[in-house]
């Protein structure tokens, strides 16, 4: 069977979607994201852009036949593009969609990962697992603790002075990364990478990462390291990656962050699972 798996979204969105993604495959698999995601889709016979497919123009009638073409070789089409779009559904209508939500329903505490097994186990896939898993190659490099201290909306960001008070109190050197659009202080260090698969490769040998609400708090879990996970306004039983611990303000507590010290007793429970080798579940073997 030919299988196209259409998955558009930000970084986390993809990583929390990987197992059913995976499971989905067939033994010819596309799979049309982000340009950035491409390096995560290693399952697939073939990756492509999304934006280089010409799909948006396709409701318009602008599509180049030869994209009609490709999407008729296809025995199955499962997208969560245009899943909320009558116009693309219409004219796609004698193609074999399958359309599927692209983000779990509002006041749903389903985790996300499990909100898209669902969806590949209602259309008859087999999960090998549950939870994402990137193997990224071991580096030889001293021990650091990897944090990244923004996100895809300013609202769900720590305030960053916190990150930096809780960065001079860590045990391991703190080693900033952000993204090309991203800003730290130029007194500030930090590592930015070309593309995806290098950034999940450096925190897939951090020590230990922390993060915000974000695609790369997702990848720096899915490659094993142990993570933790800072919330504000967002869900944390919904997008916060399975094995990450997460730390919160209080409830009731006038400030919607939770403190220094809070983030700090948090990572103390963090190092004692690394410690003890019982962080769940463990790297996956490189």
């Amino acid at each position: 069977m030919r299988r196209l798996l259409i998955r558009p979204g930000a970084l986390g969105d993809f990583v929390v979607s990987l197992p059913a993604l995976e499971a989905l495959r067939t033994s010819y698999t596309e799979v049309w994201t982000a340009a950035a995601h491409l390096p995560l889709a290693g399952f697939a016979t073939r990756a492509r852009a999304l934006s280089s497919t010409g799909l948006d123009l396709l409701e318009l009638g602008l599509a180049p036949p030869e994209l009609l073409r490709h999407l008729a070789t296809f025995d199955s089409i499962v997208s969560w593009y245009g899943s909320a779009r009558e116009e693309f559904r219409h004219a796609v209508r004698h193609l074999p969609f399958t359309f599927l939500p692209a983000l779990p329903e509002a006041g749903s505490h389903l985790p996300a990962t499990e909100f898209y097994a669902r969806q590949a186990e209602s259309l008859g896939a087999r999960l090998e697992r549950r939870v994402p898993r990137i193997a990224v190659p071991l580096m030889q490099a001293m021990p650091y603790a990897a944090i990244h201290p923004f996100s895809g909306s300013p609202r769900k960001n720590w305030p960053f002075e916190r990150y930096l008070a809780l960065a001079g109190q860590l045990d391991l050197p703190a080693a900033f990364t952000a993204g090309p659009d991203e800003d730290l202080p130029a007194s500030l260090p930090a590592r930015r990478f070309a593309g995806t698969g290098e950034l999940a490769a450096w925190l897939g040998n951090a020590a230990y990462y922390i993060g915000n609400d974000s695609g790369p708090t997702h990848l720096a879990a899915a490659t094993g390291t142990p993570t933790l996970a800072i919330f504000g306004p967002t869900d944390p039983a919904v997008w916060a990656p399975p094995a990450a611990i997460v730390v919160r303000a209080a409830p009731g507590a006038a400030d919607p962050w939770p403190t220094v010290e809070q983030t700090l007793a948090a990572l103390v429970e963090l190092r004692r699972c690394i410690d003890a080798s019982s962080c769940s579940p463990p790297r996956p073997p490189r």
